[in-house]
């Protein structure tokens, strides 16, 4: 089973989840986002919070991260006795699993990647802000959201290459008919000034008579 919450600390309301224990914390590890933020550090405590287009999991609201500190140390049998906690977070693109990790154990590709926060005690009132607001879904459904969001993200990224394509063939035909325009000025010149040289000259042929020269 997957949890969700919802946190309404910022701006925007945003989601939590989070798995029911360290089995189902493996679906999580599996099938997350690339950009998920990912809160743990604690075993069988894994926290992640779906970010919204445009936001960075570095510069979240100081409430928001705490709101997934809090959680992340609640969903821990250890770290829910103890004060002084430190969470660990990353994006979940950073994250490394492999076969020799014990069920629900992570590790980190890129150790710059990742921020810690001190959670000195459990807040109460910010857990039980949380629970209020808990659902709960089968962990089956991960795998297809996640190939839904895939499915969206190959959308966009086709449209902006065909928009990209266009603009591109915009410009290289503007160029091209600059060029043609420098390349093609001198000789429209000399063809614009034969026409005037030859609309105002006349000869005997056009009915003049060398009486009429006077």
């Amino acid at each position: 089973m997957v949890y969700y919450f919802r946190s309404n600390v910022s701006d925007t309301e945003a989601t939590i989840y989070a798995g029911k224990d360290k089995f189902e914390n493996e679906e999580l590890i599996k099938h997350g986002w690339d950009e998920d933020f990912h809160a743990d550090n604690l075993s069988s405590a894994h926290i992640y919070l779906r970010l919204r287009p445009g936001q960075e999991w570095d510069k979240l609201p100081q409430a928001l991260v705490e709101d997934c500190a809090q959680l992340t140390k609640a969903n821990s049998i250890e770290g829910n006795k103890k004060d002084n906690v430190t969470i660990v977070y990353t994006p979940w693109s950073n994250l490394v699993k492999n076969a020799s990790m014990a069920t629900g154990q992570v590790s980190f590709r890129d150790q710059k990647q990742t921020r810690t926060l001190l959670v000195p005690t459990r807040l109460n009132p910010t857990i039980n802000r949380l629970m209020k607001t808990r659902t709960v879904a089968s962990a089956d459904g991960l795998f297809a959201e996640k190939e839904q969001h895939l499915s969206e993200l190959r959308a966009k990224a086709r449209e902006k290459a065909k928009e990209t394509r266009k603009e591109d063939e915009k410009v290289k035909k503007e160029r091209q008919e600059e060029k043609y325009r420098r390349e093609h000025a001198y000789e429209d010149m000399m063809n614009g000034d034969i026409d005037e040289e030859g609309g105002g000259k006349r000869s005997n042929q056009d009915g003049w008579d060398d009486d009429d020269f006077m």
